[in-house]
């Protein structure tokens, strides 16, 4: 993986806590950087795996491993999903499609 050196503007109590040549950590800071784009819909879990090098499972099982959960729909909303989903399907099924 290519990789640039970029200045960025942090608190200065933060510096201990960027500043790290280990690749475990680096890995960590750069998935959780990205893990904010993922909730913010600008990429996706496998886009952000490709950027990191890594395979999109094990990026989902290193967020899943922090209490950061892939699919974070509560039950209530996955039952109005397949209520919608059923729905189309009889509309469908109506319409011999």
């Amino acid at each position: 993986m290519e990789t640039v050196t970029i200045q960025i503007s942090v608190p200065k109590n933060m510096v201990p806590f960027i500043i790290n040549d280990e690749h475990d950590q680096n890995f960590e800071r750069n998935a959780m950087i990205l893990y904010g784009m993922i909730q913010m819909q600008k990429i996706s879990h496998g886009r952000a795996a490709e950027i990191l090098g890594v395979k999109k499972w094990d990026l989902i099982e290193f967020y899943n491993s922090k209490g950061l959960p892939y699919l974070n729909q509560t039950k209530e909303d996955l039952l109005s999903d397949l209520e919608v989903f059923d729905t189309i399907r009889e509309k469908l099924n109506d319409c011999n499609i």
